[in-house]
Order: structure tokens, then sequence, then C-alpha cells
């Protein structure tokens, strides 16, 4: 996967994390909240991280020391 690649993958995988995060105050602004649903979001929030985590490393080169 080259550099445009993984910018263009990383920029989809925040708007899905941001988008999630709307999604999870929505949930919770509700007085009945499915508190399932929202730690599937949540959880699904935490993977996302995970993945944007691993993609800037890709983009950070490695440097010996």
């Amino acid at each position: 996967m080259d550099e445009s690649e993984i910018l263009r993958k990383l920029e989809a995988l925040r708007s899905e994390h941001r988008d999630l995060d709307a999604a999870i105050d929505a949930l919770l602004a509700l007085s009945g909240a499915d508190q399932l649903q929202v730690a599937r979001l949540k959880k699904r929030k935490l993977k996302l991280r995970d993945e944007i985590s691993a993609l800037e490393d890709q983009l950070i080169p490695d440097i010996i020391a």
C-alpha cells in the first residue's frame, strides 16, 4: 500500500470514527438509550482507533537508533 492509499484510508477511518462519536452522543442523549448498542458502537470506535494508529505508524519511517 503506497502513501496516497494509506492517506485515503486514514481519512475514511477518521470520518467513520467521528460519525460513531456523534452516534454514541446521540444515543446517550436519549433517556432510554440501548446500552448494548452503545457498547457495540464504542467497541467499533476503539477498533477504528487501533486501525488508524496502525496506518499512521506505516507513514512514519523507521529510524535505526
